[in-house]
């Protein structure tokens, strides 16, 4: 007896989120750096000076694996750590003049790269394949 598919949406979501990420993750190996490092850099590089939790918060990954991430970076030049002066507790991460250069170089390839995976939507399907996603998210 064949089953019909009840959660083809799910399934194709997560087919199409898998492809996006291995295309991201196949241009950021050009650059020598993983897909979590770049999510890093490229929260710093959008925002600013930021804590570690406020990173994770951005990519939601855990502080444990930040830090591992963050020293990898840091002994590449890229980043650079430090302690926030009203609350020790707290760390602030920034890009070095070195990691600024790196995101200069990367960063219109990389918008690139997301503007051509979504250039088959024409800009109202784009409005709401968004909107959908934003219903969806906030069912969560």
């Amino acid at each position: 007896m064949e089953r019909k598919c009840n959660n083809l949406h799910f399934l194709i979501l997560m087919q199409t989120s898998k492809a996006i990420h291995d295309r991201i993750k196949e241009e950021m190996a050009k650059n020598k750096l993983g897909i979590t490092e770049f999510s890093v850099l490229e929260v710093h590089y959008q925002k600013g000076k930021q804590t570690i939790q406020q990173i994770g918060n951005c990519i939601l990954i855990s502080s444990g694996s930040m830090t591992y991430v963050i020293d990898k970076l840091e002994q590449r030049g890229v980043l650079n750590r430090n302690a926030c002066p009203d609350d020790r507790r707290m760390i602030h991460v920034r890009l070095t003049d070195d990691g600024n250069e790196l995101m200069n170089e990367i960063m219109p390839k990389y918008h690139e790269l997301v503007d051509d995976m979504f250039d088959s939507l024409n800009s109202g399907e784009a409005e709401t394949f968004v909107n959908l996603l934003k219903k969806v998210r906030n069912k969560v």
